[in-house]
């Protein structure tokens, strides 16, 4: 009987214990060979793009299936599976927890080469992956940090991202999947999914696309120029305190001359909690001098100026917020995650079963294992872990 319901994903403290890594290891490297011989390297970069596939198949792989550690430890487990064997698979990985994260560009060239990857290719690759983990650090604004990174890619140039957040506070992780197929913007709903055991009330999701005005907005600001930004940040540094309250404003000098704007009143049931409310505006030389160097270099759409060296979170958020208070593009303050980590709750919080995925990911990955060169012990105890998942 299959049981359904919600899993808690809470932070892991302690390691791996070595045995379990080496089995993790071995079933990993046989699942992968029977994974690929039937349905190709592409499928496989797209399933592990898929929450519920690839947190059922770290359950498949023994490892606790409610665990933010699933995601650090499946990642490493199929890294070292295909160590020296990455041209037959067809795959690569690069990155990883901590440290190892920020190899990943180095790695994805490494890999792009052996696996015979135009340079071109290669070059876009890594920019994707920057990309991807500057989006849910800055765009996404969750409170969850990123400590890990990982970069699956094929040698056709399908790729995969699994990156993982910790919000140490709440002790609690949060994983965002990305995949190539799926990301037609990488700034406007690029995710193939996200997982979290809690969703928030107020997230700054810039990546939405409801926020698609506010990003029209901030590119905007950026490029009218500095001194016209800067007359914009002193009017929200002046009433970030006094947001109860209506005022209009005469703007000129910027190509708009006599406009008569009116702040959002954001005293209604709707803004019951606004991130502005907390936030710091004081004189901040570093963000003036990040602010100059996007005004200076004008970047031609929101994608470019993100790129930007320096272009953070503050920077982000403060755009977003004179976009919004001063010019009323409101951008979405609702959290993006869509899949707790499990396959959904049968009271359908914090969303209904999807049972035909859950179905599928069973029926696939159960015969993956029958088709192991496993010793038929291990096989059932597979089996078992993933009809309990």
């Amino acid at each position: 009987m299959i049981q359904r319901g919600i899993a808690s994903f809470g932070l892991d403290s302690g390691h791996c214990p070595p045995w379990l890594f080496e089995r993790m290891v071995k079933l990993g490297r046989e699942m992968m060979y029977v994974l690929v011989a039937e349905y190709g390297p592409d499928e496989f970069i797209t399933r592990i793009a898929d929450p519920v596939w690839f947190q059922s198949l770290g359950t498949v792989l023994a490892f606790d299936w409610n665990a933010s550690g699933l995601t650090t430890i499946l990642t490493a487990a199929l890294k070292e599976a295909i160590r020296g064997h990455e041209a037959d698979f067809g795959i690569a990985i690069a990155g990883g927890k901590g440290k190892t994260s920020r190899k990943a560009p180095d790695e994805i060239v490494q890999w792009s080469e052996h696996l015979s990857l135009p340079a071109a290719k290669a070059e876009r690759l890594v920019y994707n992956s920057k990309m991807s983990a500057k989006v849910d650090s800055a765009l996404v604004q969750d409170g969850f940090q990123l400590y890990h990174h990982a970069f699956f890619f094929s040698r056709n140039g399908a790729w995969a991202v699994v990156q993982q957040g910790m919000n140490a506070e709440a002790g609690t992780a949060r994983r965002y999947h990305w995949f190539s197929e799926d990301v037609n913007d990488l700034v406007s709903d690029p995710h193939s999914g996200i997982s979290s055991s809690i969703t928030l009330k107020t997230v700054l999701d810039m990546s939405a696309a409801k926020s698609d005005r506010s990003r029209e907005i901030s590119t905007e600001l950026v490029h009218a120029g500095y001194a016209t930004l800067m007359k914009d940040i002193t009017l929200l540094r002046k009433y970030s305190t006094r947001l109860s309250q209506m005022a209009k404003i005469e703007i000129g000098g910027d190509g708009r001359p006599g406009r008569q704007l009116t702040l959002l009143n954001l005293e209604t049931r709707e803004f019951a909690y606004h991130p502005v409310v907390h936030e710091d505006f004081a004189k901040s030389k570093y963000l003036e001098k990040i602010l100059s160097k996007v005004a200076d270099a004008r970047p031609e759409n929101y994608e470019k100026f993100l790129a930007t060296e320096g272009v953070g979170a503050k920077t982000v958020r403060a755009l977003a917020l004179v976009g919004e208070i001063i010019y009323g593009a409101a951008p979405s303050y609702e959290d993006p995650a869509r899949y707790s980590f499990a396959h959904g709750g049968k009271d359908a919080t914090p969303y209904p079963v999807d049972r035909r995925t859950y179905d599928h990911t069973i029926a696939m990955l159960g015969d993956a294992v029958r088709k192991t060169k496993l010793p038929l012990e291990d096989k059932r105890k597979a089996l078992d872990r993933l009809r309990l998942a």
